[in-house]
Parts: structure tokens; C-alpha cells; sequence
């Protein structure tokens, strides 16, 4: 007989993982947080009120968890810089995107929209992945972002728009 945490894992640990590994760009990462994540669901679930569905209170504990993650890591950038550098001179190196064995895997246009979404601000990130690469509606969005639907639409269009330019600069050059 299966469980209620088996049933969420089985049903939408994919569609989280995706979520996450949209946002972070790393499949490790990317496990690690999905692992987090539904520890998280395993601990709360009886606190669960059900005013949204199970999949948006899904989404919302994994972007809690994803900003908690970047959360941190920018503490540790910061108290890093400032043991190298008191006069705010260093500049981070790091590793930036997906590994090469990563890209293999993606079709041509996914490549070019994963490459396109980093230059997005996280908001605008967020609601593409969860409008349409997850196809959230608008309402459960909002749920998951903490935000008004008016919000959400905002982004979307802004988000959207941006992307056209992005997409139409890259065809010309």
C-alpha cells in the first residue's frame, strides 16, 4: 500500500527536479535539493491545510529550499571575499553552467532556452519554468511565489518580452 509521501515523490519528483535544476544549473545541486525538499514534505505534510493543491505546496517547499540554498551561498561567498579581499576587489571565479556531458542531452532549441533563461532575473526565471516549462497557471504561480496573480502577469510579460529580444538579437548575430 502506498503512502501519501509515496504517491507525492512518484507523481511530481520529476517536475520538482526539473524546477530546481532550471534554477540552480547543476544536477547535483539539483539532487541534493530535491532530497532536501521532500524531507521537508515528509516532516510537514500533516500541517498540510490543503488550500492549494498538493503540487503547488510541493513547488513552494522546493523554491523555499532553492532560496534557502542561495541564501547560504552567498552568505559563504561573502565571508570568503571577506577573508581574501577587505577592499572588495576580488572577483568570484566560478564555474558557470551546466557541464558539457549536460548539454549533450538537450535538443538544439533547449539549449539555446536554457542558455537565454540566465539572463533573466530570477523572478522572470522563475515564472517561465513555472508557466511554461511546467505549465503552472497563473494562480498556483502566484501561490507558489507568495505573490498576487497581478504580479505574476506582470513578470510573465516582462519575462516574455525579454526573451523575444534576447531570442531575435541572437537570429541576427
Amino acid at each position: 500500500m502506498k503512502t501519501t509521501f509515496d504517491y507525492l515523490y512518484d507523481t511530481y519528483h520529476t517536475d520538482v527536479y526539473q524546477y530546481i535544476f532550471y534554477l540552480v544549473k547543476n544536477h547535483q545541486v539539483a539532487e541534493d535539493l530535491i532530497q532536501e525538499t521532500f524531507i521537508k514534505v515528509l516532516k510537514a505534510h500533516k500541517q498540510f491545510r490543503g488550500e492549494s493543491s498538493e503540487k503547488t505546496w510541493l513547488f513552494s517547499i522546493a523554491r523555499h529550499t532553492v532560496m534557502d540554498h542561495f541564501r547560504k551561498q552567498q552568505r559563504e561567498k561573502n565571508k570568503w571575499f571577506g577573508l581574501f579581499n577587505k577592499n572588495d576587489e576580488w572577483q568570484q571565479l566560478e564555474a558557470k553552467g551546466p557541464l558539457p556531458e549536460e548539454l549533450l542531452i538537450l535538443t538544439e532549441e533547449q539549449q539555446i532556452l536554457y542558455h537565454t533563461l540566465d539572463l533573466l532575473t530570477l523572478d522572470q526565471k522563475n515564472v517561465i519554468i513555472l508557466r511554461f516549462i511546467q505549465s503552472m497557471s497563473i494562480h498556483d504561480t502566484a501561490r507558489i511565489l507568495e505573490w498576487t496573480e497581478s504580479k505574476v502577469k506582470t513578470t510573465q510579460h516582462r519575462a516574455i518580452k525579454k526573451l523575444h529580444q534576447l531570442l531575435t538579437t541572437k537570429e541576427k548575430g
